[in-house]
């Protein structure tokens, strides 16, 4: 093998440092070097990840255990053969780079993962988010191999694809290809997707959330889609870190399944999110962040996208929990975005008000991470806060959570970062972030438990009606409407939402029957 620092015809690099990837990633020009140490990429007209172009390989493994539809789309064994092959011919002659990792903190549970790429800086993501440690799997764990080419496209007419592009799980010969893909996140994801596939039968809940650890050893976990405050909430500079995105919650605990962050930029500032600004630096990547005439990131500059990006080592941030695991959680929340301006900024959950909630997954789509979908601000529901990555039937997901609360008594909290005053558009504004803070301060602390309480019409939360620090006005969200009527109205419009999209999940009654109710 060639020297890391000598770039010549096929040569392979294998398990280089991240120092020696980013001095690659600039010699071949794929990336610009920023005044705060991170390199910059641009990923061209995928900004998000593509999920038309997402494809699980349905065989007897798959068959009847995949939730199979337009999420979870098919692909024949024989397509994906025929593509990684054309894959494998297209880089025989070129440059690659080989990173030996792992992901998942459980060794028990750890995935060994060869990720091989065609770029550089990708390589340097795949160290940046998942686990690059001195811990040995056993032999029992499996090995899965990535393959990334971002120059090579696909034929529609002739790779059984729906674009130029593809990313396809295998789970019978432990593969993951991705072809004309240079947004990274679809890398992480796809991961992600595997593990929320396998980690059922092993008695774990697999989490689309982030997780953190108070001075005396308290977790909790933050469930939401990008934009809703999951990644801002979990880097508190008052708590220890777990992890911001992927998690696993099992019989002793939960764990990280990476072994970095992937947090969003736009409008990033270190007044309100000093934990993630000072993360990135030195061996950071920032995705489609536009820099100045002197180098410097512009982070409120959204001309390439809206959901701009920085993925770094978990090594970047002071306050951490070390060996990526903690104890079972006392509080979990449900961050959810509410357009309608009619949701309380905190609500304690039922356990079967849990399920339900988690099963529906509402909130919006905020600077969304999906190419697309436009630029503009939506709703949406998710299921388990995070659909395009759970291969399973939901219920599966469901009933391990309801089981996980049955174990711990952990509480459930669903926590509105959208909006109040009035549905978007129509006069309202968005909870501001020291609110939220305030109010995510005193649930931690276990305040809220004991606070005397209302109940929320037709959803039947239970809202507390005093926290400390936050205005008694906006707990109760009619208050916040000059019209009360014009509030009923919107809420009962969300409440039909609701029972429209729960319509598709065959659960137990219990789980029904906490669902909302309209108001008269």
């Amino acid at each position: 093998m060639e020297p890391a620092d000598t770039v010549t015809s096929a040569s392979v690099f294998t398990d280089l440092s991240r120092e020696k990837l980013v001095q690659q990633s600039l010699k071949r020009n794929e990336s610009t070097l920023s005044k705060n140490g991170a390199i910059c990429v641009q990923t061209g007209s995928r900004t998000g990840r593509s999920p038309k172009d997402r494809y699980i390989v349905r065989d007897s493994i798959t068959d009847s255990t995949v939730d199979w539809g337009v999420v979870n789309q098919p692909m024949a064994p024989a397509a994906f053969q025929k593509l990684w092959q054309k894959a494998e011919a297209y880089l025989k002659d070129k440059d690659k780079f080989v990173s030996h990792l792992r992901v998942g903190a459980d060794s028990r549970l750890s995935l060994k993962v060869t990720v091989t790429t065609e770029m550089a800086w990708h390589n340097l993501f795949a160290q940046n988010l998942f686990i690059n440690s001195d811990e040995q799997c056993s032999a029992d764990n499996e090995t899965w191999y990535i393959l990334s080419v971002p120059g090579l496209t696909t034929d529609p007419t002739i790779d059984q694809t729906n674009g130029d592009a593809a990313v396809i799980i295998n789970f019978t010969e432990n593969k993951i290809l991705l072809v004309g893909m240079h947004y990274a996140g679809e890398m992480k994801k796809a991961v992600f997707s595997v593990m929320n596939f396998k980690m059922p039968s092993e008695d774990v809940l697999p989490m689309h959330c982030s997780a953190n650890v108070g001075e005396h050893g308290d977790s909790a976990l933050y469930f939401g889609l990008s934009g809703t405050g999951k990644t801002t909430l979990s880097a508190d500079p008052d708590r220890y870190l777990v992890g911001d995105d992927e998690h696993g919650w099992g019989p002793d605990g939960i764990f990280n399944f990476e072994g970095g962050c992937y947090a969003k930029c736009i409008d990033l500032s270190p007044e309100n999110e000093p934990v993630i600004w000072h993360a990135i630096k030195e061996n950071a990547i920032m995705e489609n962040v536009v820099l100045d005439k002197e180098g410097n990131p512009n982070f409120s500059d959204a001309s390439l996208t809206q959901n701009t990006r920085a993925g770094y080592p978990l090594d970047h941030i002071k306050k951490r929990v070390l060996e990526n695991k903690a104890k079972h959680p006392r509080a979990v929340v449900f961050l959810t975005c509410d357009l309608y301006g009619v949701l309380p900024p905190v609500s304690l959950l039922t356990k079967e008000q849990a399920a339900y909630q988690f099963l529906s997954g509402y909130t919006a789509l905020v600077g969304s991470t999906e190419v697309g979908s436009g630029s503009g601000i939506k709703t949406t529901f998710s299921t388990c806060f995070g659909a395009p990555f759970f291969p399973r039937p939901a219920a599966v997901y469901a009933e391990l959570l309801m089981k996980r609360i049955d174990e711990t008594g952990a509480q459930v909290y669903l926590v509105n970062t959208g909006w109040t005053g009035g549905a978007h558009g129509e006069g309202g504004r968005r909870f501001a972030i020291p609110t939220t803070r305030a109010i995510i301060s005193a649930l931690l602390a276990g305040k809220l438990k004991n606070a005397p309480m209302m109940t929320l019409p037709g959803f039947g939360f239970s809202v507390p009606s005093q926290v400390e620090g936050v205005d008694h006005n906006v707990l109760n969200p009619k208050n916040t409407w000059a019209d009360p009527a014009a509030y009923d109205k919107k809420l009962n419009t969300l409440i039909r939402a609701f029972r429209e999209n729960f319509k598709k999940f065959n659960v137990a009654k219990c789980i029904v029957d906490a669902g909302p109710v309209d108001v008269c």
